[in-house]
Formats: structure tokens, sequence, C-alpha cells
């Protein structure tokens, strides 16, 4: 059989990707071909599970665009499956005055996104929402919440069967030829024939591409992202969501507090050069993936950049003090006991040759193939929407 459309990735952005694709097109003959044994065992299966509001992105962005617009949409979806969440708001907490400035910009940088009932909040009324929370002043992001996106995977792969899509598991990727018309799929078991590719390879988005014939825009760079849990003790410290303002020297979002949908408190995470491209623990070592880091200039470059901030990440990594002392800048009653060794995490961060990350969710097209290269977070939230946006560019 040629299918009129293959997806190559059964994560979140692949699994909405699809799903807005049969949608739009009833009837069409659509593959979706997923490596591992099950669907969503990498960033979708591994993130903090929140419902990203759209707060940090910059205004006009795609990523501003579709996580204003795929938070509501995925709120809508998890309505209609009955998937666990909750719109429970959060708190970005400026704990200095130099950050103060900054926190002013991010009210105006969210007001300009579209999120709605943002306020700005002073000492008292930052303890009011969280008693155990400090600062010197806070924005509160009510549209701001968490999910169970393991469900929203299982309800979407429902509906895309509902809709007489295939999905099959196993099946790595392995070749890709362009012939006219259309493109022939290679598989260890199976070859497969489409008329139009949607690559939504996740950690292996760039090799995706050198599969495909064409020139990656970006080499995506795993950096492992660790938590603490809360114990259970201890778990009222932290009511919902408490962020950091952003520091505009670090790439990365820093530490925060999140409550889970299924119950606890997660504490992270940090920012550290996975060994592997599926290296959740410092043990995992993929000899292959890290020599193509290493020998990546840009991360040379990256490094050379960031020198004091990555070899702090690898330090907070190895110290449970140090790591501690980061999230008590936000909730001063936390404690060392408190931490106990949580779940991890490895994002997909494309990164240019001249070390720069690249912000902004990024794709490669060509005759017949479209691939999505860069969605870290807020990919998950913003999954439907960029499904809706895959639809437009095809034209479909």
């Amino acid at each position: 059989m040629t299918y009129d459309f293959s997806i190559l990735g059964g994560g979140i952005v692949g699994l909405a990707t699809a799903l807005r694709i049969l949608e739009t097109r009833p009837g069409a003959k659509l593959l979706l071909l997923e490596k591992e044994e099950a669907l969503g065992r990498h960033q979708t299966g591994h993130n903090s599970g929140v419902l990203h509001a759209g707060l940090y992105y910059k205004p006009g962005s795609l990523k501003a665009k579709l996580a204003v617009d795929g938070l509501r949409q995925m709120v809508a979806f998890c309505q209609k499956h009955q998937v666990a969440h909750q719109q429970c708001g959060k708190i970005v907490v400026a704990t200095d005055q130099e950050e103060l400035p900054r926190l002013d910009k991010l009210l105006e940088r969210g007001s300009a996104n579209g999120l709605k009932g943002l306020r700005k909040l002073g000492p008292e009324q930052i303890r009011e929402i969280e008693p155990h929370a400090v600062g010197l002043a806070a924005i509160h992001v009510p549209e701001e919440g968490i999910v169970d996106y393991g469900s929203v995977v299982e309800a979407m792969a429902r509906e895309i069967r509902r809709l007489g899509g295939d999905i099959k598991t196993n099946e790595p990727v392995k070749r890709l030829n362009g012939v006219t018309g259309f493109w022939r799929i290679q598989t260890p078991q199976n070859a497969y024939e489409a008329r139009q590719i949607i690559a939504c390879a996740g950690l292996h988005s760039d090799r995706m591409v050198s599969i495909s014939g064409m020139k990656p825009s970006a080499k995506i760079m795993p950096f492992r992202g660790e938590y603490y849990m809360i114990r259970k003790a201890r778990q009222s410290l932290v009511r919902n969501l408490i962020y950091p303002v952003p520091d505009p020297q670090f790439p990365f979002l820093g530490v925060h507090f999140t409550r889970m949908i299924r119950g606890g408190v997660e504490a992270g995470p940090n920012a550290v050069l996975a060994l592997a491209r599926e290296g959740y623990t410092w043990g995992k070592i993929n000899p292959i993936d890290l020599a193509e880091s290493l020998s990546f200039p840009g991360l040379w470059r990256f490094m050379l950049k960031y020198p004091s901030i990555c070899s702090y990440e690898i330090w907070r990594s190895i110290s449970r003090r140090e790591f501690c002392r980061s999230l008590q800048k936000l909730v001063p009653d936390i404690r060392e006991e408190d931490l106990e060794p949580g779940a991890a995490g490895v994002r997909a961060q494309a990164m240019s040759s001249d070390g720069a990350l690249v912000e902004d969710f990024s794709f490669v097209e060509g005759p017949g193939i479209l691939h999505v290269v860069n969605a870290p977070s807020p990919a998950a939230t913003a999954s439907l929407a960029i499904g809706g946006y895959v639809v437009q560019k095809l034209k479909l």
C-alpha cells in the first residue's frame, strides 16, 4: 500500500500531527511509525507534565503563538477525552532587585502573547498563593497547569486509529528514498511508501534530515534535566507551580517546583550534556552519540561562551546540597533531607554551528517531506497547535 501520509515518530508531536491531518483529510491513508515498543517513550514520557501558558516566549515567535493556542487546544482535548489535568496556575518569583525589571518584561510579554488573568503580586500576595515561597514580587499565571501526558498519548492514539490511521511500533526508520511522487521508507522489518512524510523524530530529528538526503539546519544536543522529588511529609511546602525569573545569562530556565497530576512534587531540572541521546543517567553512554556531540564545533563554542554555567550545572548534578541551595532561593524552608532522587528527561535542543541554541520551533522542508527539527518545551503543550501548523504548511 502507498500511504497518503507517513508520520515518523510516535511522540506527542507526531501523534498530534497525525490526528490533525486525519481530522482535516477524512479517509486519508496515514501510517505512523515509532521505533520503540510503545508510544511517547522519550521527551513525551520524561517531561514534568506542565501545561505551559507561553509567558516566556518572544511575541510573534512560533513558540509564543503555538504555546498559547496549543494550551487551549490541549485543555479542550483533555476535557473531551477525560484526561486528568488541572489549570492550577503558577507564580514566577523575583528574589532580588535585578530581577524586577525582567519580571515586568515577562508581564508585558505574556500580555502581548494573549494570556488571560496575569497579575503582579507583592510579597504578601505571594504568600497567599504559596505560603512558603519568598520573593520581592511575582507574576501569577492562572492559565498554567499540569496534565498526564501519558494519558494524552493514549487518547491521541485511540483517536488516530478510530479515524482510520495505522500505528506501528518497533519500526525504526533506517532509510528514506525519494522517488517521483512518493517516498520509500525502509525499516528492519518492512518497506512502506508514502506520498508525504512528516518526520517528528525528536532526539534524532537532525539524523532523520540526513537520512532523507537533506542537510540539517542544526545539530541536536541532548541536555539531560534531572529532578528530585520532595519527600511526602514535606510536600506541603509547595501548593502548585513555583518558577524563577529566567536569567538572560543562562540558556535554560532554571530549577523550579512542580506539583504533579498523579501526586507528588518535583524539584528541578538542571541541564547537563547527556552522554547519549537517550542518556537518562550518567551511566548511560553511547560512544557514537558522544563522539558526534564532542566533534561538533558548536558545542565547544557554547561551552566557551558559558564556562562557569556549564561547570556549575555538572557540580549541581552531583551535589544534592548545591541543588538544594538553588531551590532555597524560591522556598527557603526546603532542606537537603527533603529531597529524594527523582526522574530525568533529555531535551532535544537544536544548536547551530556558532554555539547558539535554536530558540524557536524550526522545520526543514523538501519535496514531499517536512521535518520538525527543533521542538523542545513547550512542544508537548503546543503539540496540537504544531499539528495544525503542519497542516497549514502542507496546504491540506
